[in-house]
This record gives structure tokens, sequence and C-alpha cells, in this order.
């Protein structure tokens, strides 16, 4: 069953509280009334575009992620399927489509090992998918189960659902977004980290408490902390037991790609087995890849208690 009960995080467009605010507060902006026709059920994705075409519309609207290669046989016999599956759906669902050989650190950082794969995102986080070519009928009835899911999901979650397009109900006007929050945003959507970690850090030096902020940051951190890992590299240096920066490492990757539990287990499996520096340094990595999460999240009260008792 497909997990939906975190917004997760993907490609290092990690779900922040502020980039959803300040996206949230846009899109406000920008409904000028009821809505119209719904945008291109397919779209062609790059590096470059890949935060506004996948992470931001999963937000609402399931992407079902095409990652293929001119170069694979299968490609050429799946994304057809896809493409009429999806164009059947009436607008329900997104397909966007990934040449990995043009854009192949998407590929990287979903760690894509054949293609075509296939992969749904909802709410940024990738939460089913599939590896081999299948027939359309098959394409057909795993779509249908990942729309059931997320139609579970809005069913648990009922502030969750976007308008209803039909009746023409626009979201409700709320307080706009802080000017650091969307200044984050820009900054991150032109890919200048550094700037969107300057726009949090000027937030928190007026409300040190915001969560958004810390949220942000930690996940900028996070992301400039990844951004040259090559992930075979670091699996390869989790060989040796003694290598403390490979396991942190690891960690991070584990936090980029949404198996957050995974990420925290392997910290706290660290903290158990080390002492003195090593177990400060683990030990603060791990409350840093806290703060990328909102404190509601079930993962962090089940990751506190395990860490307590690694510790005492």
């Amino acid at each position: 069953m497909a997990d939906f009960s975190r917004p997760g995080s993907l490609y290092g467009a990690i779900d922040l509280g502020a980039r959803k605010q300040a996206l949230e507060a846009q899109a406000r902006r920008e409904a000028g009334g009821p809505q119209g026709a719904s945008p291109a059920s397919v779209v062609d994705v790059t590096e470059e575009t890949f935060t506004s075409d996948v992470i931001d519309r999963s937000m609402t609207t399931p992407v079902v992620l095409d990652l293929w290669s001119p170069r694979a046989p299968g490609s050429a016999q799946l994304s057809p399927v896809l493409e009429k599956v999806v164009g059947d759906a009436g607008g329900k669902v997104i397909l966007a489509r990934v040449n990995v050989d043009a854009s192949p650190q998407i590929a990287q950082a979903l760690r894509v090992q054949a293609v075509p794969t296939v992969l749904a995102i909802f709410q940024g986080q990738a939460v089913t998918g599939f590896q081999q070519v299948l027939p359309e009928q098959e394409v057909q009835r795993w779509l249908d189960e990942l729309m059931g899911a997320v139609e579970q999901f809005y069913q648990a979650n009922p502030g969750a659902r976007p308008p209803d397009a039909e009746q023409g109900e626009e979201a409700p006007q709320g307080p706009p977004a802080d000017p650091d929050l969307v200044a984050a945003e820009e900054a991150i959507d032109k890919g200048d980290l550094d700037a969107a970690a300057a726009a949090y850090e000027r937030l928190l030096a007026r409300a040190p408490g915001n969560e958004d902020a810390k949220m942000g940051l930690a996940g900028v951190s996070l992301i400039k902390r990844t951004a040259d890992a090559d992930p075979a590299e670091v699996q390869r240096r989790l060989q040796d037991p003694a290598d403390l920066d490979a396991q942190l490492l690891a960690a991070d990757l584990e936090m980029l790609s949404g198996a957050v539990d995974e990420a925290f287990d392997r910290i706290i499996a660290v903290v158990k087995r080390t002492s003195g520096d090593d177990r400060d340094k683990a030990r603060r990595h791990l409350l840093g890849l806290f703060e990328a999460l909102p404190a509601e999240d079930p993962s962090l009260a089940k990751a506190r208690r395990a860490l307590s008792s690694a510790l005492f």
C-alpha cells in the first residue's frame, strides 16, 4: 500500500513547510476564479524543471514519472502505453517524462537502476512504481490502484483535497507568505541554495521558533551536503565500519530518497556503537536531520525515543 502519511522528499526538493506555504500563497494569488481546463497531462522534464513540473505539481495531482532512454527498447514499448493510459484519465494525473541520458542527475538521485522505470509521485514523495514493460491492461490496473490510494488519502485528510474544479471553488484566503519564505522559494527554483539559506536565516533571526524556516534551512543544508555525492562510492565506503562520514552521508541520501526511518535508524546505530567525539558528531547530525521534518511527523517521536535509549 502506498504511504501518503508524510510529504516526503525527492531529488533535493524537500517538502518543506516553507516551500509549500510559499507555493500555496502563489496559487492563491494566481487563482482568479473558477478553474478552467486542466493543464497538459504530458510534459517532458529536465533537471531544471523537475521541481516545478514534478514536485510542485504532485502536491495536488499525482504525477507518473516515466524514466526512459532512447537506447532502451523497452522504453519505446512502454512510453506510448503510459501516454495513452494517462491521457484516458482526463487530467486527473500527469505524465512526466525524463530522458535519463539527457538528465542523468535525476536518475542518480532517484537511484534508477534500469530503464524504463516508472514512479508515481504524490505530495512530493515516490509512493509506488515498477521497472518492467507492462501491457496496457496491467498499466491501467496499476494506475487505478494509485488513484484509489490517492482517494483514500483525501478521505483521511479532507483538508488536503484541492478545491473542486467543477464547482469553481477557490482556495480559502489566508495570511500572505513571509517575504523571506517567498525569497527562499524563488532562490530554490533558481538553484541558488546559498541565497535560500540566507533567506531562511534572516527569518530565523526575526523569529527563532519559526518551524518553516527551520525545516527549510535543514533541507537546504541536506541538499548541499549531498550535491556531489556518488551513491556507489558511498556504498563502497560503508564496507569500512570506521568510516563515520560515510554513514552520515548514506543517511543523508536515504533522507533525500524518502527513506526517513532508515536514515534515522542508521545514525542511531552509529550512536550505539561509538563514543566520545564520534558519538557526539553522529548525535548532532541526527538532530540536524530532525529539523528537516515537521514537529508532528510520527517518525520523529520514534527516533527521539530510540536516540534517548541509545544515549542513556
